[in-house]
């Protein structure tokens, strides 16, 4: 009896210190990748207070490598010795702030009222184009994203200088909406797939028309499903730089434009760029963390796959 005791007491510990290093190895794994992830964050942020020759030296630690100087925010007028100063760098800064806001914000905008209306067709009716079904459809939206970005760069340089959109934030949010749209077709597809139809029906049978049932019913249950996608077109479209170079020169340039043109013949001025950069990804830090619910919810949904 003492020796089945003694063997359970055994076995029991065998499997505790398994578990207990079953949980170390995964921890450890998540640890190293939330270090690698938010490391070029971190290089970021400290390298915007960094004097140039702590950027060449690859001084990394505040205080202990280097003494943080105001550096990159003073030469775009956002130091505190600074911003209460006329600043035509921190002027032209907001230009373009205000530039990409505006252009992200309404493109994001438009491909998610016009990717779910979409979606919402394929997951629910049954089309056919020749010999094309829903699956060749929602595959042909997909399919627009395999042509590179240079492939399509003479075409629309020639079609917005006819049209004379070239450097209107217009031009731009159109483009982007027809950037962002397949990928929000996608999403949305597998949101309202998701969704009984049953909820239709009974809303039909309650004297709803397809049109009131959509908006009223399966609208606010797949809400997760569209912020989940607005904020994925809100992060592509603000981080885009190759047609915002090619299609501004001036009145309509976002902020990659902007942070890209730190170099020039003297080098690359990485204090400013930093602060740039920074500044840049900042608002889309906020919203990812105020929204951070209804991206869990898209998620778990199946919005996201």
């Amino acid at each position: 009896m003492s020796d089945q005791i003694f063997h359970d007491s055994n076995a029991d510990r065998a499997f505790k210190a398994k578990r207990f290093t079953g949980r170390a190895v995964i921890y450890g794994i998540l640890i190293l990748w939330a270090f690698i992830a938010l490391f070029p964050i971190y290089w970021t942020i400290t390298t915007s207070f960094k004097m140039a020759p702590d950027v060449m030296k690859g001084n990394i630690v505040p205080y202990w490598d280097y003494n943080p100087r105001w550096l990159g925010w003073r030469s775009l007028g956002l130091s505190p010795d600074t911003i209460g100063n006329e600043s035509t760098v921190r002027a032209e800064f907001l230009k373009r702030f205000w530039n990409s806001v505006v252009i992200a914000v309404s493109a994001s905008v438009i491909a998610v009222g016009l990717g779910s209306c979409a979606a919402y067709g394929l997951s629910r009716f049954n089309y056919k184009f020749g010999f094309m079904r829903n699956s060749d459809i929602s595959f042909f939206f997909l399919s627009q994203l395999i042509l590179p970005p240079v492939v399509l760069a003479l075409p629309f340089l020639v079609l917005y200088k006819a049209l004379a959109m070239l450097d209107t934030r217009i031009g731009l949010i159109l483009l982007y909406t027809l950037t962002v749209l397949p990928i929000v077709i996608w999403i949305m597809r597998d949101q309202f797939s998701s969704i009984p139809s049953e909820l239709e029906e009974a809303a039909l049978v309650d004297g709803l028309s397809i049109w009131g049932a959509f908006l009223t019913i399966i609208l606010p249950i797949a809400l997760p499903g569209m912020v989940a996608a607005f904020i994925l077109s809100l992060v592509l479209t603000w981080n885009e730089y190759f047609f915002a170079a090619l299609l501004t020169s001036s009145d309509a340039k976002t902020l990659p434009v902007m942070v890209a043109s730190q170099t020039g013949s003297q080098g690359i001025s990485w204090w400013s760029m930093a602060a740039l950069s920074f500044a840049a990804i900042l608002p889309l830090i906020v919203i990812g963390i105020a929204l951070e619910r209804f991206i869990i919810k898209g998620m778990a949904a199946g919005a996201v796959k």
